[in-house]
C-alpha cells in the first residue's frame, strides 16, 4: 500500500541523516586515501557512489598525522573495514622537492623553523630543519603507493584485521593499476611479447 512505501523513504532518509547516532558505517565499509588532484575521478575510479565510503583526499594522497587521525576514526568508531590508497602518475608532489619548496617560502618571509602546523594547537612544533620532509614530496609514484600501504599496516592505532591495498590511477590510462605493472611495457615491444624466431639448426648425420 502507498503508506508502507511512503514510510520506508521516510524511515531511509531518516537513516541517512541520523547515520553517525545509529552507528550505521558507510555502505562499503570503505576508508579511501587519495590524492586531491582534479583528474582523479574517485567514485569513477572504484566504481563506487554517494554514501559507500569515507574519501580522504591530500597533496599526493600520502599518509600524514591527519590522515592517520582519520583512518584510526573511521576503522575504531565508524566500522570500516576496508582502506584504499590511490595515488596517480604525473602528481604534482613530483616536480620539486622539500627543500626546494622550503626555500621558496623563506624567499618569502616566512620561518618554517618556526611556522605553527596546527593553527588550533600552536603547542604542536616541528623540529628544526624537518619542515622539508613535513611536505612529502616524493620520485616515484609506485613506490610512494606501497609505502603508503605499508604505513597504514604498521600504525597502532588501525586495527590489525583491517584490509589494505594500495593502486596507482594512470592520468594517462585513466585506469587503475597495480604498483610497479605498468601493462604499456607488455605491449609496446617484441620482446615483452616475448617473439618467436626461427632456429636454424644442424642437420642430424
Amino acid at each position: 500500500m502507498l503508506h508502507q512505501q511512503i514510510d520506508q523513504n521516510i524511515s531511509e532518509k531518516q537513516a541517512w541523516a541520523l547515520r553517525r547516532q545509529l552507528g550505521i558505517p558507510n555502505n562499503k565499509r570503505l576508508w579511501v586515501l587519495t590524492c586531491m588532484d582534479e583528474r582523479l575521478p574517485v567514485d569513477k575510479a572504484l566504481g563506487i557512489g554517494e554514501g559507500d565510503a569515507h574519501i580522504f583526499r591530500n597533496a599526493g594522497g600520502l599518509v600524514t598525522d591527519d590522515a592517520i587521525r582519520s583512518a584510526m576514526l573511521t576503522t575504531q568508531f565508524f566500522g570500516t573495514r576496508e582502506i584504499i590508497v590511490i595515488n596517480h602518475t604525473e602528481c604534482g608532489m613530483m616536480t620539486a622537492s622539500g627543500d626546494f619548496l622550503s626555500e621558496v617560502l623563506r624567499n618569502q618571509g616566512i620561518d618554517v623553523d618556526q611556522v605553527t602546523i596546527d593553527p588550533a594547537l600552536p603547542e604542536l612544533k616541528l623540529a628544526k630543519g624537518v619542515f622539508s620532509k613535513w611536505i612529502k614530496t616524493f620520485t616515484d609514484v609506485d613506490k610512494i603507493c606501497t609505502q603508503q600501504v605499508e604505513l597504514l599496516r604498521n600504525s597502532p592505532l588501525i586495527p590489525q584485521d583491517v584490509v589494505i591495498h594500495g593502486y596507482i590511477w594512470e592520468v594517462e590510462s585513466m585506469s587503475l593499476r597495480h604498483p610497479f605493472k605498468r601493462l604499456s611495457e607488455k605491449v609496446n615491444t617484441a620482446e615483452a611479447m616475448k617473439t618467436k624466431t626461427t632456429k636454424h639448426t644442424e642437420p642430424v648425420l
